[in-house]
């Protein structure tokens, strides 16, 4: 069991969500002050995609982060940012006659260009996908090939942001570890196991011990599940020693047939950590752990 926990909260993702959910924030204003909210609420990193304004649709706009890291900068509120590198690896093939025609929604870039904004805006963390998924049912593929990955590593090291490891299989997890191996990540390294993404790791029990007991020694790390596995996935995480994440990246109900805010689901995580008998890290004991350098 972890008593001090760090609880993430995942502001708006780059899903099909915003007309799903009213609160699901778009604008960089709406998403900074929807960060702000969390960490008022008890969250202590905040997880940030941006979104085009107009359409809603997932951006790389580097002037999107900007403004969303100026607002929280300047708000006088603590929290760590952590911003998504993960975005410019959408592949979607075209028709099984001719599946190299990729279609025009193909988001499909290098390392280096994915880290655009991270070297601009310098956060904390940010992430990196540890590896390529088939992703829901068509043609979408996600892809992070270990040469990409290795690209992207040793960048974010150079820059002295912390990268967090996102884990949607056991090949990823292990081929993070051998990342650690070749000195592409500094201690420690941070995880996150991401439960119950088609078709990536299902969202259980079984299924996150076996992810933690490969783990190495000196990791910290975290587990969210997606839908109506939030909360049972939050739980499970701290349980077996690790953080969590919750937010409207991953779910948008507080309960069923309920919609929710990011306020109130990380008001609803830290009242489970308290029914476990745990308590939520501040951001300044988050970057303690990790041990974080804080920009702005």
């Amino acid at each position: 069991m972890n008593n001090n926990v760090i609880v993430t909260c995942a502001i708006t993702g780059a899903g099909d969500t915003t007309e799903k959910n009213p609160a699901v924030p778009v604008t960089p204003k709406e998403i900074a002050e929807s960060t702000i909210a969390a960490a008022k609420a008890g969250a202590s990193v905040a997880h940030i995609h941006v979104r085009d304004p107009e359409t809603g649709k997932p951006s790389r706009d580097v002037a999107l982060y900007r403004e969303v890291v100026d607002r929280v900068r300047s708000s006088n509120t603590d929290i760590v940012l952590n911003l998504t590198a993960g975005m410019g690896g959408d592949l979607l093939l075209g028709p099984d006659s001719d599946p190299t025609q990729f279609t025009a929604d193909t988001d499909l870039v290098g390392a280096e260009e994915r880290l655009v904004h991270i070297e601009e805006l310098k956060p904390e963390i940010c992430t990196l996908d540890c590896g390529s998924l088939n992703f829901g049912d068509e043609n979408l593929v996600y892809v992070s090939s270990p040469e990409m990955l290795r690209k992207g590593a040793k960048r974010v090291q150079e820059l002295g942001v912390k990268p967090e490891l996102e884990i949607f299989d056991t090949g990823n997890l292990a081929f993070a570890k051998q990342m650690q191996k070749e000195g592409l990540l500094d201690s420690p390294a941070l995880f996150q196991l991401c439960l119950g993404i088609p078709w990536g790791a299902p969202a259980d029990t079984t299924t996150m011990k076996a992810m933690v007991d490969s783990l190495p020694d000196d990791a910290v790390w975290a587990g969210f599940g997606i839908g109506r596995h939030q909360f049972p996935m939050a739980a499970q995480a701290a349980i077996l020693g690790g953080n969590i994440r919750i937010g409207l990246e991953d779910n948008l109900y507080l309960r069923k047939g309920e919609l929710a805010s990011n306020e109130q689901l990380v008001e609803k995580s830290v009242q489970l950590l308290d029914n476990l008998g745990a308590q939520p890290m501040t951001p300044q004991q988050t970057r303690e752990k990790l041990n974080l350098i804080k920009v702005g």
